[in-house]
């Protein structure tokens, strides 16, 4: 057995839980192998076109674990899995949560801003009003806007200017 892939005792429990395979057309790739191949993408955090060749062609991998994603077969297959772990008593209910640490998130939630859209407004600097006043439980009262200065060049006129011969 390799890196990431299921044991016997793990695929006898796994394997009456999966949609049977067709018998028509060209001979589909067992279960058992996509599975192990989508645990390697899994665990690995790889891309799918750096799967191992000794799966096969990452994107029959790739199209198999999204068809099973878009017919509920990953959903089943979790939601049977949690079951049957409630009924052992492996699962609190009250911890029971999913990691998201490891999932990649988008530029804009770090806060860059996303291609081509507008950018966020400018801060609004403040400034107390006088360092020696005294101390005042109104925030409002102890600071002002300062705004701050213009960055931008001075605006172009774009009025067209009539030629006289």
């Amino acid at each position: 057995m390799r890196r990431y892939e299921l044991t016997d005792e793990q695929w006898a429990v796994i394997e009456p839980l999966l949609p049977p395979q067709a018998e028509t057309g060209r001979p589909p790739i067992p279960a058992r192998t996509v599975l192990n191949a989508i645990f390697w993408i899994l665990r690995s955090g790889a891309p799918w076109r750096d799967l191992p060749e000794r799966y096969g062609p990452w994107q029959s991998f790739y199209h198999r674990f999204n068809a099973w994603r878009k017919d509920g077969t990953i959903d089943r297959l979790l939601e049977a899995l949690q079951i049957r772990l409630d009924k052992d008593g492996y699962i609190d209910w009250d911890l029971w949560c999913v990691d998201g640490s490891s999932v990649r998130a988008t530029r804009a939630a770090a806060g860059a801003g996303k291609r081509g859209a507008t950018k966020n407004p400018p801060t609004t600097h403040w400034a107390a009003r006088a360092a020696d006043s005294a101390a005042s439980s109104t925030w409002s009262l102890t600071v002002k806007a300062c705004p701050s200065p213009s960055t931008s060049r001075p605006a172009k006129s774009t009025s067209r200017r009539s030629s006289k011969k």
